[in-house]
């Protein structure tokens, strides 16, 4: 599956657009490379995704093409989450 409809379907990204953006600013990393939107990824990668001042670890336990709120959840893990102070 691809990245960019991967974070879209996990709802860890709102739109599809807004996760091209993210990818193509190197904000995602996978199993610790940047991403480009159409990366393929598998069942079992780590996603670090930098959202400036919080940055989110999780890895991919389930792809599906879209999910209602509570099925999205279950796409992923969280491995450890950091929020960076706010100078």
């Amino acid at each position: 599956m691809r990245l960019d409809k991967f974070l879209k379907a996990s709802r860890l990204v709102k739109r599809r657009t807004l996760a091209k953006e993210v990818c193509d600013a190197q904000r995602v990393m996978v199993n610790g490379r940047p991403a480009k939107p159409g990366t393929d990824i598998q069942v079992g990668d780590t996603l670090t995704l930098d959202f400036g001042r919080r940055v989110l670890k999780v890895k991919v336990v389930e792809l599906r093409d879209s999910a209602s709120v509570g099925d999205a959840r279950r796409m992923f893990e969280v491995l450890g989450e950091e929020v960076r102070p706010d100078w």
